[in-house]
């Protein structure tokens, strides 16, 4: 049953070509999603199977789907708004791209093998392309070839990390196959050297579509010039999908007895991902850019909790929830302000909260969010990763997080403050607050503060679970 996730939305994207009516198909994307969305919970909880060799959901891939579906119905609901702004360009395009991305991070997110995990990541990079190239100007076939040289090429090299996983298991006397069950339970008897060689290799290549420094450089220019929802999608769902291929890896060689080498070098990537993002964002005078090298930071903080382990661990699962659906609400208002000012640089973008209210209050209560303030959500998270961290004894990385976190926090909100307050700048005319363009991004503003306040006792179980996988000794 669990391949209805994954067919659903490919059957929904064939109708969307046949379907001649604009608004019956921008509508078809909330209506699949919401489907979706129930499907993934009820999973998720148990209610329906999720068992299978090649398809199957456990703690972690349970956890990362119920959250990419939450926030792509957020999105499917705004894109409604969105498109009716934009009829000329049409949505033949749009509609069936979203449908087929959210095939591919759902088949991503259930692959028990290797090989379909491979292939599944690699589709969501040809599907969202387009998504991209949606403004059809010169900065936006800029990013989208960028977007795919770089990705295909991280693809490329995670492709080869998977080829070095199966040769090390070609001196354990048992048929070498990249089902993910059978990995882990013939894990210490692989070949440590072509192990540890393709899980680096796993890390670089999919680290590259999660946006870990140095490996994030297609991120400014993709979330940049892409349409608020595209990067809502690939800030909060794409980097989710890639960081569980990634933890797919660091399970194997915890599971071989090698997880200390793995979070080293997760560290290590965590710890220069948050260092480029808060080089980056002070002085950044582009709110979606500034928006992209954020996302870099909060890759960085989920690679830093997971390296720590322990609590840090339990941190970067919350932590993974409150990043995807905060990103969403911060993207989706700042597209909302860019369309108002036809513009989204500092030097045009000027008192945003008055020309839009609801907005440009979201997109400040975003800022405060995002960068750690309380009581919203990521302010829990990332509280818990710094607790395991110091806990852990690791005193030096614990002090260099803060510090690296306080400028991201002062960079951010130079930026974020000049664009919200003081006076409007001249607005598009006829360009308001709408109700289909803000209640997606104000849900997903609510159900952050909801978290940062009160963890349901189901969502505690499914993110001690998920951290629980990660910790499994052979």
């Amino acid at each position: 049953m669990i391949a209805l996730l994954v067919a659903l939305p490919l059957v929904a994207a064939g109708c969307s070509f046949i379907i001649p009516w604009h608004q019956a198909r921008s509508w078809l994307l909330p209506a699949v999603s919401a489907v979706h969305l129930l499907l993934s919970t009820l999973f998720a909880l148990g209610y329906l199977p999720s068992e299978g060799t090649w398809i199957g959901l456990d703690a972690l891939s349970s956890l990362v789907l119920v959250v990419t579906s939450l926030l792509f119905f957020g999105c499917a609901l705004y894109a409604v708004g969105y498109l009716d702004l934009h009829p000329e360009r049409g949505n033949k395009v749009m509609v069936p791209c979203l449908l087929i991305f959210l095939g591919a991070m759902s088949l991503a997110v259930t692959a028990r093998h290797l090989g379909l995990l491979w292939i599944a990541v690699e589709a969501t990079t040809i599907a969202s392309a387009p998504l991209i190239y949606f403004n059809r100007n010169r900065l936006t076939i800029e990013a989208t070839w960028k977007y795919l040289l770089i990705c295909s090429v991280g693809i490329a090299l995670a492709m080869l990390g998977l080829l070095f996983v199966a040769y090390s298991a070609l001196g354990s006397g048992v048929p070498v196959s990249l089902q993910f069950d059978k990995l882990l339970s013939q894990a210490t008897t692989l070949s440590k050297p072509w192990l540890h060689t393709g899980f680096v290799f796993m890390l670089v290549g999919f680290g590259t579509k999660m946006g870990l420094a140095p490996l994030h450089t297609w991120k400014p220019d993709a979330y940049g010039e892409a349409p608020g929802l595209v990067g809502a999608l690939l800030a909060g769902g794409l980097t989710s999908v890639a960081f569980l291929a990634i933890l797919r890896g660091v399970q194997l060689m915890t599971a071989a007895g090698d997880g200390a080498l793995a979070r080293q070098e997760l560290l290590g990537m965590g710890i220069l991902s948050l260092l480029v993002a808060a080089v980056f964002m002070v002085g950044q005078p582009d709110i979606k850019r500034l928006l992209a090298y954020s996302s870099v930071e909060h890759m960085g903080l989920l690679a830093i909790g997971v390296s720590i382990g322990g609590l840090a661990t339990f941190g970067a699962m919350l932590h993974l929830v409150n990043n995807a659906l905060t990103k969403g609400g911060l993207f989706l208002a700042a597209g909302n302000i860019q369309r108002a000012f036809a513009s989204k640089h500092l030097s045009e973008v000027r008192g945003a909260l008055s020309v839009l209210p609801v907005s440009g209050t979201l997109f400040l209560a975003g800022f405060l969010a995002i960068t750690g303030s309380p009581p919203f959500g990521p302010f829990m998270s990332e509280f818990t990763i710094l607790r395991g961290i110091f806990g852990s004894d690791r005193l030096v990385v614990g002090l260099l997080v803060l510090l690296l976190l306080a400028t991201v926090f002062i960079g951010m909100g130079a930026t974020v403050l000049a664009a919200t307050q003081g006076e409007a700048s001249e607005a598009t005319p006829g360009f308001r607050d709408s109700p289909l363009l803000c209640i997606s991004p104000l849900c997903f503003m609510l159900l952050i503060l909801l978290i940062g306040v009160y963890i349901p006792e189901p969502m505690q179980n499914a993110l001690h679970q998920a951290a629980a996988l990660l910790e499994v000794q052979p």
